[in-house]
């Protein structure tokens, strides 16, 4: 399948993408940009606009510490056409990756999409407005370098007052957020969110389901190529909407990755990202009577005051101890892994030099030498 309209330049091809690609050239392969992911394969867009599935190489998987270092929609890579089938044999250097822990008690990073530019958070002013998972995403967000966008839409389902009100709420979150506040049904998406919509820039779209990513998708591409589904009035949660994650080129300009609705915003971040994305309470912190205190039942703890003083919200400061004590426990799985890692190394090590010596005095034996 061929892609009209497509170039380098549309796709987000950079002098360093080239400069990093430079020693695949010379092996005869080819760059591509990964538009979609299935459970077997990827599919893949080259610069030509050709668009084809290709598979990763098993030298790729086996030299992959962990499922961060496999490829992942939105990722540049080297491909080998000259075989049956095209074999992903490289990732290209990625300038951003936004990612997430992985569900459940791993430890492992799970890259939601690469090399993206903006990350674009849709939620409504209503049932899925939380404060506490915004701020889950803002640290991961910011932690990648991308720009964090929220864009609250049906607007219309509450008053002016209201959603000011919102607005405000979101920006105290974050000093570097930038926030729109729409009807994607009755308004122009495409007009509202322009200035993030440029030729070679990648804009992700994440949030509950239901919220209208794929409306928003569907209005800027002028097409319905997305299904679309209704919200359930009890649960505020969306119905059959996207299920899987692709990015898609915009007729305008850009390229706008589509992500299926978030279940969990797992942390994947460190302590230092923890402590800038609450400066107000590292600030308090500094305040305590004492440099150990654990701000919760001792003496002169200033955060305590500020909170039933009303000048920290409460809830703000129990989203920060529960995102701290994730933090904490991602770090004990990582050094626990570590740990178990180095030791498998040393035992593979070990057994490997035990059978040397054992083939070594194998062979003097043949030999008849003592």
């Amino acid at each position: 399948m061929i892609i009209s309209g497509v170039n380098a330049q549309s796709l987000g091809w950079t002098e360093e993408f080239e400069a990093a690609f430079a020693p695949y050239a010379k092996k005869g392969f080819v760059s591509a940009r990964l538009i979609r992911e299935t459970k077997i394969n990827f599919t893949a867009l080259k610069h030509d606009g050709t668009e084809f599935d290709a598979f990763v190489t098993g030298k790729l998987w086996h030299d992959a510490e962990s499922d961060a270092d496999l490829p992942a929609v939105g990722d540049w890579v080297a491909i080998d056409l000259k075989g049956e089938d095209p074999v992903i044999q490289a990732i290209l250097p990625r300038h951003s990756r936004f990612s997430r822990k992985m569900p459940g008690k791993s430890s492992d990073e799970h890259v939601i999409c690469a090399n993206v530019h903006y990350v674009m958070v849709v939620t409504d002013p209503l049932a899925d407005f939380n404060l506490r998972r915004l701020e889950r995403y803002f640290m991961l967000i910011e932690k990648t370098g991308c720009q964090p966008v929220v864009v609250i839409n049906k607007r219309d389902l509450v008053t002016e007052e209201e959603l000011k009100e919102r607005i405000e709420e979101v920006q105290a979150l974050s000093k570097v957020v930038q926030i729109h506040a729409m009807s994607a049904l009755n308004d122009d998406p495409l007009e509202v969110l322009k200035d993030y919509f440029q030729i070679g820039k990648t804009v992700a779209l994440v949030g509950s389901s239901g919220m209208g990513k794929s409306t928003i998708l569907n209005r800027v591409l002028r097409q319905e190529i997305m299904d679309t589904g209704d919200v359930n009035d009890f649960t505020g949660k969306g119905r059959h909407t996207t299920t899987a994650r692709e990015l898609v080129l915009l007729p305008e300009g850009g390229l706008l990755v589509d992500n299926p609705g978030m279940r969990e915003i797992q942390m994947w971040t460190d302590e230092k990202t923890l402590r800038e994305g609450f400066a107000d309470i590292e600030a308090l912190s500094q305040a305590c009577k004492y440099h150990d205190c654990k701000h919760q039942s001792d003496k002169g703890c200033a955060i305590r005051e500020a909170v039933q003083s009303g000048e920290l919200d409460d809830e703000r400061y129990e989203g920060y101890l529960k995102l701290e004590e994730e933090v904490q426990e991602l770090k004990r799985r990582r050094k626990k892994r570590k740990m178990i890692t180095e030791r498998w190394g040393k035992r593979t090590n070990r057994v490997k030099a035990r059978n040397l010596d054992d083939r070594i005095q194998l062979e003097k034996d043949e030999r008849g030498e003592l």
